[in-house]
């Protein structure tokens, strides 16, 4: 299942899936490396100042072995899920390892999300562990009595109340452990994604998740693994985009990743640890990529060993292509995907295949069309959505308890993305835009339902619709319209205090920037916010600029 020599269209022609029947994420990842190499390095710790700090494959097994046990003693089985609320950092490697050998389901959840959201999480997953530092289970304990399904919370701090300390259960278990038998399909992890309507869904992805990234990762970062490569992403591990597209494919294939230093995303920062950590490889969503733009000089200033740089989540532009050309002497490679079918689309700039203002061709194992409502097939040139066809191994198994959402995601045997695109006459893929109502901001795809619920358990609003408004540098951003309760008069401090109550209920990153009060919000005959009527607005308002 790699990728290897040739042009693409040979590659594509020859490519065949070679899944192990017994495939388990962690060990693959892990113990593979650590029993022929276990001085190989899997983990690179940057820290400004400070000398990088390495972590073998060796080291890698025997902690994520000693939390397996520890995690198996508190009564965590085959199938529990287990939430893992931590930043870029070993034991969030350590974390993932253990609960794919155990046998469970991992749940990644941002750092940066705010206990409504958590606790809607944890609830729906059904969670019965946390694993997260002090400034988590700060936010767990919040909402613990919510949480009916929780028996444990595991620090890396200091521990807090009723929390375990990572350390005290970890010192206490064996180094040795069997992984539970796995299967491609067996459950290995949620990674919740939001809709149009409704509370946010849990993606459920099967081992074979990471077999079916390599493909894509290969072709992005043209062939890798190659002599000296290191990985490195300043997206949270939290994310698709974080684990699947860096973090386990990089460890998969022996290449170090290197993680820290970069709490909040800073353009001149993020050159120096590529340049220091020696990356080669990186993935850098093109909101960062805009943002490293304002970096004066860069290709000069900085000793930066770049090979390739792959970018997804949302469109890239053509003005980023070629700075990056000019700057970095490197083409960036865009690629395209979703928490359900990630990696499914690139360009493979080794190989011809570029072309900007495009997401790529079809990555090779992955048969993708651009689809009409009946599931035809688009001719070139023909508006259609963007369709996978199943089986496919980087495919989600399902939404979690969600059969119907499950169903509705399929015409057939292609399961359909909401997003509209063109093919060329050359087979390029060129995007349009989303066909429902997903907020694109900076590189997060974020559904409305969330953001408007939070808005409305705010005391002052009767009504809130959230939409994407088109923004330069972050492709959008959020802005709300809300509707105010009777006799309550609009202030700049009220607004203020809502944008912050959604700020700090919902996430740090994903709130509304910007809020507008109005008469009323409109709606369908059946109860329906007619979101396009905002979104219509908001676009209007964005091509007006400041008032």
């Amino acid at each position: 299942m790699f990728i290897s020599g040739g042009s693409y269209k040979e590659i594509k022609a020859s490519f065949q899936w070679n899944i192990p029947n017994n495939f388990n994420m962690g060990v693959v990842c892990c113990d593979d490396w650590a029993s022929k190499e276990p001085e190989r390095t899997a983990l690179i710790k940057w820290r400004e100042g400070k000398p990088l700090e390495t972590h073998s494959y060796g080291q890698l097994r025997a902690e994520s072995n000693r939390l397996a046990n520890a995690l198996s003693k508190l009564g965590v089985n085959s199938g529990d899920r287990v939430a893992i609320i931590l930043p870029q950092c070993f034991e969030t490697a350590v974390a993932h390892i253990a609960i794919y050998k155990l046998g469970a389901i991992a749940v990644p959840l941002a750092r940066l999300f705010g206990v409504d959201a958590i606790e809607y999480r944890l609830n729906n997953s059904e969670a019965v562990a946390v694993l997260t530092d002090d400034a988590g289970s700060a936010k767990v304990l919040e909402i613990a009595d919510k949480l009916g399904h929780l028996k444990h919370l595991v620090t890396t701090g200091n521990g807090r109340r009723s929390a375990i300390r990572w350390e005290k259960i970890k010192h206490a278990a064996s180094e040795k452990f069997e992984a539970a038998p796995t299967s491609p399909d067996t459950a290995a992890l949620i990674i919740f994604t939001s809709g149009t309507t409704g509370p946010p869904k849990g993606a459920l992805h099967g081992h074979r998740v990471l077999a079916g990234h390599i493909p894509g990762v290969q072709v992005h970062h043209e062939f890798l693994p190659q002599a000296g490569d290191i990985g490195w992403t300043p997206a949270d591990w939290a994310w698709a985009g974080g684990l699947l597209n860096i973090l386990m494919p990089c460890l998969f294939l022996g290449v170090p990743v290197v993680f820290g230093g970069l709490d909040r995303f800073d353009p001149e920062k993020a050159f120096q640890i590529i340049s220091e950590a020696k990356v080669t490889n990186a993935f850098i969503p093109p909101t960062a990529l805009r943002l490293m733009t304002t970096v004066e000089n860069p290709g000069a200033r900085f000793d930066l060993k770049l090979r390739t740089i792959g970018s997804g989540g949302e469109s890239l532009g053509i003005e980023t292509y070629e700075w990056a050309k000019k700057e970095l002497g490197l083409c960036i490679n865009e690629f395209y995907g979703q928490t359900e079918c990630n990696l499914i689309l690139s360009s493979f700039g080794k190989l011809g295949v570029s072309r900007p203002g495009t997401i790529g061709k079809p990555v090779p194992g992955h048969e993708v069309a651009v689809i009409n409502k009946e599931g035809q097939i688009c001719v070139p040139g023909e508006r259609g959505e963007i369709a996978v066809k199943r089986p496919d191994p980087v495919m989600f198994l399902e939404y979690w308890r969600n059969p119907e959402a499950t169903e509705e995601k399929f015409i057939g045997d292609w399961m359909t993305t909401g997003d509209q695109c063109v093919v060329d006459e050359d087979g390029y893929f060129v995007f349009v835009g989303r066909d429902d109502d997903i907020i694109s901001y900076a590189g997060y795809r974020v559904g409305p339902g969330e953001i408007e619920d939070c808005l409305v358990s705010h005391p002052s609003v009767k009504f809130a619709v959230a939409v994407g408004k088109p923004d330069k540098l972050r492709g959008e951003i959020i802005k709300a319209y809300i509707v105010f309760v009777d006799n309550v008069d609009e202030t700049p401090e009220l607004i203020e205090e809502i944008r912050l109550h959604a700020k700090s209920r919902m996430s740090a990153n994903i709130y509304p920037r910007e809020i507008e009060v109005v008469g009323e919000i409109p709606l369908t005959t059946t109860g329906k916010i007619i979101r396009r009527v905002f979104r219509d607005r908001a676009r209007v308002e964005a091509q007006r600029g400041p008032s």
